[in-house]
């Protein structure tokens, strides 16, 4: 990647039932390279999660000026939430992994959240985890980190989730910042059809891609798939 370039503060939110974690492991070196600095907020469990998380934003742009906002997943969805109603604040976006736009609806992770958010709240978070059996193993390595941390709080933060509509394709159509839109291309839970919804709706945006694969064995494959994807936005006129 190229050395440091001009690009404010990145502020970066994790998936359903993720966390700061994470986000890290996906984004600090790919940012790094750049010289942009990144801040990867807690989460608050409950379900108040998604607020909280706006609440967050909103005090660092009064603390720090316009910022770069993204995150993964339901990260993507609430930083595009929070730039399409603060445009002047916003110095781009960074959304990986995009589940839907507008109201849930059927979206596959919306139903995976809402299902895991009923396993949660009938049979505890150890039951959840044990549901996961079948997974990659840097996966599961993953969902029991941060099931774990949101604790109590697990089955709301899911549900905040599930329920909550992202920007719709007009809305997006509105934002004219450079946007960096990633995914993974053998994903079904966010379909690079929804990414490429997203790229294509955002004035200036451009899609990077790469897989489920890569990112069991490289995390930062996300990361750099979506700030490369940035890069390229920031050509565009």
């Amino acid at each position: 990647m190229t050395s440091a370039i001009r690009v404010p503060t990145a502020v970066l939110l994790p998936g359903t039932g993720s966390d700061d974690v994470f986000v890290r492991a996906v984004f600090e070196r790919p940012l790094r390279a750049l010289g942009v600095p990144l801040i990867a907020p807690p989460p608050t469990p409950g379900a108040g999660l998604g607020d909280a998380y706006l609440a967050t934003l909103d005090a660092l742009a009064d603390e720090q000026g316009a910022l770069l906002v993204g995150g993964i997943s339901f990260g993507a969805h609430l930083a595009a939430e929070w730039a399409v109603r603060n445009p002047a604040r916003c110095g781009g976006l960074l959304a990986a992994l995009p589940a839907w736009n507008g109201v849930p609806g059927p979206a596959p992770a919306s139903l995976a959240a809402t299902l895991t958010a009923d396993l949660v709240a009938d049979s505890g978070v150890a039951a959840a985890l044990a549901q996961t059996a079948g997974s990659p193993d840097w996966l599961r390595a993953e969902l029991d980190r941060a099931w774990r941390r949101h604790g109590d709080g697990l089955a709301g933060s899911l549900r905040a989730a599930a329920g909550r509509p992202a920007p719709t394709l007009a809305d997006l159509a509105a934002l004219d910042v450079p946007a960096g839109i990633g995914t993974c291309t053998d994903d079904p839970i966010h379909p690079t059809k929804v990414a490429s919804e997203w790229a294509s709706a955002l004035p200036r945006a451009a899609l990077g891609e790469t897989t489920l694969t890569a990112l069991g064995a490289d995390r930062e494959s996300l990361g750099r798939a979506t700030v490369l994807a940035f890069l390229r936005a920031r050509k565009t006129p």
